[in-house]
């Protein structure tokens, strides 16, 4: 087929866990604002409304990273072109798994999961991973967290008043396996968040950190970038001093998603850089 090279990039958002892709609802009517085809599939097996997924997690609690990654990967085989891909928390480790495997034109990872290799872990982040690591049996269960929980990992900045309408619209249980998969990586040569960070062959990688982040703190962020930045492929860190871990949508989600648009749109060439920003 052939493609319009004026036409503006596919985007295909990736959320993370303990949300579903109605977290991108903002971001979506944005970027088809500005003329973009966007896609915002949902994990295998949370392509439900809230609801229904709060009421029965059967068909997605055993999902795994592979399995997830594998999932995303058929959707962007089957595009015409390679797309921007931007993926939060849990999607952003997915999104750079995606990019080890050759895929994408250009991405966006936004407070991202640890890949294998990633020593740090803050006690904030701890203290949100606990929610499920706590109990070996959660690895073949999905956690739901408390308002609480929801608000010290994804909403701090808010009020509880404020953060109770996005828990109760965005919030679902989350399958305990891709936690106790991250959580273990470094002890498994086969880990399933294994990314070769020397493959300089790798779109260009955006790495949004949020100051304010209790579920991937920045401290996390910048440990994954230092490795990222092995690639002599385009790495960059980008850092929000005031934001939170839902970086999607919180007041001033604007600046952020046309940043992340623009940096996509701009390094689709595959220029080679390395560096740090700040916002």
């Amino acid at each position: 087929m052939t493609m319009d090279s004026h036409a503006p990039s596919p985007i295909v958002l990736i959320h993370g866990l303990w949300l579903t892709p109605l977290s991108w609802e903002y971001w979506v009517e944005r970027f088809e604002g500005k003329g973009h085809r966007v896609l915002a599939p949902a994990w295998p097996g949370l392509d439900k409304p809230v609801e229904e997924l709060r009421r029965n997690t059967a068909p997605y609690e055993r999902l795994g990273i592979t399995e997830i990654t594998d999932h995303y990967a058929a959707i962007i085989r089957g595009l015409d072109e390679p797309p921007i891909i931007i993926g939060h928390s849990f999607g952003g480790l997915i999104t750079m798994l995606l990019l080890d495997r050759g895929l994408g034109a250009s991405a966006v990872a936004i407070s991202p999961a640890q890949p294998k290799g990633v020593l740090t872990l803050p006690p904030a982040q701890a203290r949100v991973a606990s929610v499920a690591l706590r109990n070996p049996a959660n690895r073949h269960k999905a956690q739901m967290l408390t308002e609480k929980q929801f608000h010290y990992g994804f909403t701090n900045t808010l009020t509880e008043a404020e953060s109770k309408p996005i828990y109760d619209r965005y919030a679902v249980p989350g399958p305990g396996r891709v936690l106790f998969q991250a959580a273990l990586a470094n002890f498994n040569p086969n880990a399933e968040s294994k990314i070769n960070f020397k493959n300089d062959d790798r779109a260009p990688l955006l790495i949004m950190a949020n100051g304010k982040d209790h579920t991937v703190p920045a401290a996390s962020a910048r440990a994954t970038f230092k490795l990222q930045s092995r690639s002599k492929a385009t790495t960059v860190l980008r850092e929000y001093a005031d934001r939170p871990h839902l970086t999607a949508g919180v007041a001033g989600w604007e600046e952020v998603a046309d940043y992340a648009l623009d940096w996509t749109t701009h390094h689709l060439a595959h220029t080679n850089q390395a560096g740090v920003e700040t916002g």
